[in-house]
């Protein structure tokens, strides 16, 4: 029998006779449509539970502020360092540049969108991949091992060293405009393949877009300092550090932080990813001669024990999320459940799927990058509440800390960076091994669009 496929008026009718019928749906309307879904669904008793005091708590100084930008990632990796300079010097607060990592990893993404274009060069324009490649090659986006690489090539500085301009607080325009630039250096490579360009030919272009993209950068972000003059007070007015550094001096002597000693451990309970496996995404990366970033596979409790371990050593986690997940933005509470959407609608909005299928179907992945700051554990050790440190400026949550609770990392946190000596010899092995390729825009790779 063929299928109806059209909506009848019989049909309308019926929805409406069994939606007036239910007081809670009328209940539920006038709420919503006067305060918002979030409002009508939020549970005071939920996020009255979360706690300011920790039994593990590293204290970070003042919060830090992305503003209009996408730069959560280096923002958590510098708050990862810039906690290691305020112990040496014993500081109370300390900030590292956010406008000079952007500086070198725009310029470095756009050498690695290049070198993609003259690789894929022969495939048809409308092909995905290169489709994919043009789509948003220059995001704000990124991952702990991208920023490793930049750190490694270039260092850190002071933010005092290389401030921030209009342009790294709001990077639209920076990115409109650099993005536009590129594509146009897209056309010029690809019809230089086409018309037989030879190796030489082919960098001589690249170099001369390059020298544009400098141009770009430094219009709208300032050079960034070879050398820099450092002068480093306490709360005390004691001067604790002095001299004239560069960038990868800087970090050696005051950040004294082994990069590769730092894994990425990522949990995606899919049938496409197998647990103890090392993973890659393809294009994902900027710095050309450091390769593409790896993650190994492992269920959620390896996460949480190495997270604990290291919190537990007095270092801070580095971690990637689904972050708007359960989220009361002026509470700083994120739990599933603090938001009663289900009760609500009375549908399994948020029941209907777990973690691999909305992983499967779009519904989740990795949007927001934070930093672990401390833990509450129960008597087993198990952690019952996380602090987190995020970069949305002071003004917001628990003075710019969010309290997530244990269900909400199980089910909506994906990745942790973490010292590889928290990692079992098998984990480890895992995560040496050959990593297996995921498509460019797999969900593991979200965080860096």
């Amino acid at each position: 029998m063929e299928r109806d496929r059209s909506i009848t008026l019989g049909d309308i009718e019926q929805a409406h006779g069994r939606f007036a019928s239910e007081r809670a749906n009328l209940v539920a309307r006038n709420a919503v449509t006067s305060a918002g879904v979030r409002s009508a669904a939020r549970d005071p008793e939920i996020a009255s539970r979360a706690t300011t005091t920790f039994d593990i708590q590293l204290e970070q100084g003042e919060i830090c502020d992305q503003k209009r930008s996408g730069r959560c990632w280096m923002f958590a990796s510098l708050n990862t360092m810039r906690y290691r300079i305020m112990k040496k010097l014993g500081l109370k607060t300390f900030e590292l540049s956010q406008a000079y990592p952007l500086f070198w990893d725009k310029y470095e993404r756009s050498n690695w969108f290049f070198e993609n274009i003259i690789a894929t060069a022969a495939d048809e324009l409308a092909s995905r991949e290169v489709a994919y490649l043009l789509r948003d090659p220059l995001g704000d986006g990124g991952q702990w091992d991208m920023f490793r690489s930049l750190v490694k090539k270039y260092g850190v500085v002071p933010k005092e060293a290389m401030p921030e301009t209009a342009c790294s607080s709001s990077t639209g325009d920076l990115n409109k405009y650099l993005t536009r630039y590129l594509r146009h250096g897209a056309k010029r490579l690809r019809d230089a393949v086409a018309g037989g360009a030879d190796a030489a030919a082919l960098d001589a272009i690249k170099r001369e877009l390059m020298d544009g993209v400098y141009r770009v950068l430094a219009i709208c972000l300032g050079e960034p300092p070879a050398t820099f003059d450092v002068r480093i007070r306490d709360e005390k007015n004691e001067l604790k550090a002095s001299g004239t550094y560069t960038p990868q001096a800087f970090f050696a002597e005051f950040v004294d932080m082994d990069l590769d000693a730092y894994v990425s451990v990522i949990n995606a309970p899919t049938e496409d990813k197998p647990y103890m496996r090392s993973y890659t995404v393809k294009y994902l990366g900027n710095v050309v001669e450091d390769g593409t970033v790896r993650y190994v596979n492992l269920p959620i409790e390896a996460l949480r024990r190495a997270a604990v371990a290291q919190l537990e050593d007095g270092l801070p986690v580095w971690f990637g999320s689904d972050v708007d997940q359960g989220f009361l933005r002026d509470d700083g509470v994120i739990d599933p459940e603090a938001l009663d959407v289900d009760r609500l609608f009375d549908l399994p909005i948020e029941a209907g799927l777990d973690k691999a299928a909305r992983l499967d179907y779009g519904e989740s992945l990795m949007t927001h990058a934070m930093t672990l700051q401390g833990v509450n554990l129960d008597e087993a050790g198990e952690p019952t509440l996380w602090r987190i440190e995020n970069s949305w400026g002071a003004d917001r949550g628990k003075k710019g800390y969010d309290i997530g609770s244990a269900r909400w990392f199980d089910e909506y946190v994906y990745q942790v960076v973490v010292d590889r000596k928290y990692l079992t010899a098998e984990e480890l092995a895992a995560y040496e091994s050959e990593p297996v390729e995921l498509a460019p825009w797999d969900p593991m790779g979200a965080l860096a669009r």
